[in-house]
């Protein structure tokens, strides 16, 4: 995602709303006509962070910090959105422990801004196919090994996958041929083609999501992958990261120069109907 595209997407008021919610207290804190009002009945250095404040935006940070490498969170975008909980929550304990009256109201306002502005999702185009059963996904590689498969294995309930999700649907839209087609599959319902792909769908699991490129009907790139010894390694699923490790660029023009003849039953089809005309 370009800088334009992120800048025009933290416009929209879900963001700077939850921006906002999410240095409350700090804003609060710092301004001191509003610290004054607010915090008078803290005499001793009421516009100043005490210890265990402190301790408490420090052990955020540590949280935010964990949680963004373990969604691979690698945009400014996905990274606010994996943070607004855990600051929501930092910021109720710390109104809480001013005044526990603070505390409740930032709760419901968390409440209200969560009713009236849900996160923004992506409503562009895509081309993706997604397999309703572990079969239809099998035949689908089988019918016609002149197509190249990119697939997604994902659950719905996985963050990683969650943001993955409009980086794949913007990608099938780029790149989208008759010889070059994106699908998803989930294996949150299919286990057993988890197994057979080796992709561990746990709550743990560091291979939510996996994307594997098929060519003729078999395998032949997967992220993220295992090394020499076994040992997966870290990838980042942004949308250049995906481009160079399955080489979309070379592959989507590989296709274009070499696109899909059709058979001649089909070109039988098509010159009766143009006789009918």
């Amino acid at each position: 995602m370009t800088l334009k595209k992120e800048l025009r997407l933290l416009a929209k008021p879900y963001y700077w709303v939850n921006i906002i919610i999410s240095l409350s207290y700090l804003i609060a804190k710092k301004t001191v006509p509003i610290c004054s009002r607010i915090f008078r009945h803290r005499e001793d250095e009421m516009c100043e962070l005490d210890s265990r404040e402190t301790e408490i935006l420090f052990f955020l940070l540590i949280i935010i910090m964990i949680r963004s490498r373990k969604t691979g969170s690698v945009t400014m975008v996905n990274y606010l959105s994996s943070s607004f909980l855990y600051t929501k929550v930092a910021n109720g304990i710390l109104w809480a422990y001013s005044d526990f009256r603070y505390g409740l109201g930032f709760l419901l306002l968390c409440v209200l801004v969560g009713m009236l502005l849900p996160e923004p999702t992506y409503k562009g185009p895509e081309h993706i196919t997604y397999f309703r059963t572990a079969q239809a996904f099998e035949d689908e590689l089988a019918r016609d090994k002149r197509i190249n498969w990119l697939i997604c294995f994902y659950t719905v309930w996985n963050p990683s996958c969650v943001n993955f999700a409009p980086v794949f649907a913007e990608l099938s839209a780029e790149y989208n041929l008759d010889n070059l087609k994106f699908g998803k599959i989930d294996i949150g319902r299919f286990p057993e083609t988890a197994q057979k792909y080796h992709i561990s769908d746990s709550s743990f699991s560091r291979q939510l999501p996996t994307v594997i490129l098929f060519q003729n009907g078999k395998e032949v790139e997967r992220r993220p992958m295992a090394d020499v010894k076994g040992k997966l390694q870290k990838f980042f699923f942004s949308s250049d990261n995906v481009r160079a490790a399955f080489g979309l660029n070379n592959l989507y023009k590989q296709c274009v120069e070499n696109p899909i003849k059709p058979s001649k039953q089909q070109q039988q089809i098509s010159a009766n109907a143009k006789k009918t005309n």
